[in-house]
């Protein structure tokens, strides 16, 4: 992406010291995202987003005639980086709420933490289907389930792509193989027989041994689930090795960032995400073209969680009227935030339902859409 992260971060985490939310010149929330690592373009798109969204809020006005203002860390994505950097904002930042952790495993670390002193804690990417069944009372989530995308495009993935035998890859971690386990149930249901479950390590280079058990397994189509760079790495290599094989996952398919990085190879592929930026609608419209003036490229689904998690925050504290973190909380209960892409609500659990999700194709380095449902509240 075109952005000076180096710079940009050091100036985003330099601690502020005071006594608490009402004894600060400003409303501070915090983000916790991979900034380094291998998901880093995602993460730090995902900042991008809610820095947009700041932006704007504090060009309005504020919340409550105060400026908001991010405190960033990088949690690499990593179960107790995430913590350390939980405890950090909570305790030495003073936020009021947190976003975060991008990572299932690394947000399901945190969600304790949040549960603990009593902040509210909004993942606006984590997919983990269980995350909210832990009970937690100040976690919500405002991004798509495995489960959901599953339950809402293996029948079309299945029609459209004639499936009849598929390979499944995933990065190893939660997530990962949440996707694998969510589609492969749901497409064997279908009658579309499993040939090939294989992980791979976040960071890898090298698939080539992967892709050779992919070649053998006479697969029609394969689903991965992985992020920006692995992704793309993955199926540039897929395309060298002279595959043919169908490709649909979920991830970071649909940005910028994958198809700059993959060219060519991204051709034909399709993708089930919660959003692009080639979904219709004036809203989104107008999205597009703020984040484009910004950082001169469309925005992906990571951009768009970070700008939707802020405004969905930043509008829970205006309407709690301070800053408080226990108010923020009942407050995210009231949601109902119209959004580029949908209208977001949360269930008594804090899942995030009524937002639109759309499985696109990479036609012409643009994700065309190819079909678009709302999300039923669960």
């Amino acid at each position: 992406m075109n952005f000076q992260w180096k710079s940009l971060a050091a100036a985003w985490v330099l601690p502020t010291f005071c006594l608490g939310a009402w004894a600060q010149d400003t409303v501070k929330i915090g983000v916790i995202q991979p900034l380094t690592g291998s998901v880093a373009y995602n993460g730090q798109a995902f900042v991008a987003g809610a820095k947009l969204a700041v932006e704007q809020r504090n060009a309005a006005g504020g919340v409550g005639g105060k400026k908001i203002e991010l405190v960033i860390e990088d949690g690499q994505c990593r179960p107790a980086n995430s913590v350390n950097a939980a405890e950090k904002l909570i305790q030495r930042d003073k936020v009021v709420a947190v976003t975060g952790a991008f990572c299932s495993s690394a947000t399901a670390a945190v969600m304790p933490v949040a549960e603990k002193y009593k902040v509210p804690l909004l993942s606006g990417v984590s997919s983990k289907a269980d995350l909210t069944e832990k009970g937690m009372q100040y976690f919500f989530r405002s991004a798509e389930t495995d489960r959901l995308m599953s339950k809402t495009f293996s029948k079309i993935l299945a029609d459209k792509l004639q499936l009849k035998n598929v390979a499944y890859i995933g990065v190893n971690d939660d997530w990962g193989r949440g996707g694998v386990e969510d589609f492969s149930k749901d497409l064997s249901g279908m009658g579309v027989k499993t040939v090939m479950k294989e992980y791979f390590d976040h960071g890898a280079t090298d698939f080539y041994t992967l892709l050779t058990k992919l070649r053998a397994a006479k697969a029609d189509g394969v689903f991965v689930a992985a992020e920006t760079q692995d992704g793309s790495i993955l199926v540039k290599q897929f395309k060298e090795f002279g595959l043919n094989t169908k490709i649909f996952g979920v991830g970071s398919w649909a940005t910028a960032d994958f198809i700059g990085l993959t060219g060519a190879a991204s051709e034909g592929v399709y993708a089930a995400v919660p959003y692009a930026s080639s979904m219709p609608g004036e809203r989104n419209k107008a999205f597009v073209d703020q984040y484009a003036a910004a950082y001169k490229e469309k925005p992906g689904k990571y951009g768009a969680a970070g700008f939707n998690a802020l405004n969905i925050l930043m509008e829970a504290a205006a309407r709690a009227g301070k800053a408080e973190p226990e108010a923020i909380r009942d407050a995210l209960r009231k949601t109902d935030y119209q959004a580029p892409n949908g209208r977001y609500r949360f269930t008594e659990k804090g899942e995030g339902y009524g937002f639109d999700v759309v499985l696109v194709q990479i036609v012409g380095k643009e994700p065309k859409v190819v079909a678009e449902s709302p999300t039923e509240k669960p």
